[in-house]
């Protein structure tokens, strides 16, 4: 794993947006918000490459957010 800042950074915000979405979808019972909940929390773990790590990251947000609009 690397420990630059950008993937420290990176690994904190979504981790924090994975846990909020989580814990939404599995009180709304929205399982997509669950999932990507779930992606968002254990995806920076095998990812090293910082720009791969943000830009998967904003994808599955935006992802979230089209689903919730």
């Amino acid at each position: 794993m690397n420990f630059s800042l950008s993937s420290l950074a990176a690994s904190f915000v979504f981790g924090v947006f994975g846990l909020y979405f989580f814990r939404h979808g599995k009180k709304q019972g929205h399982i997509p918000s669950l999932l990507v909940g779930l992606i968002l929390m254990i995806y920076p773990y095998f990812i090293e490459n910082a720009i791969l790590l943000w830009g998967i990251g904003f994808g599955l947000l935006f992802l979230e957010y089209q689903w919730l609009k």
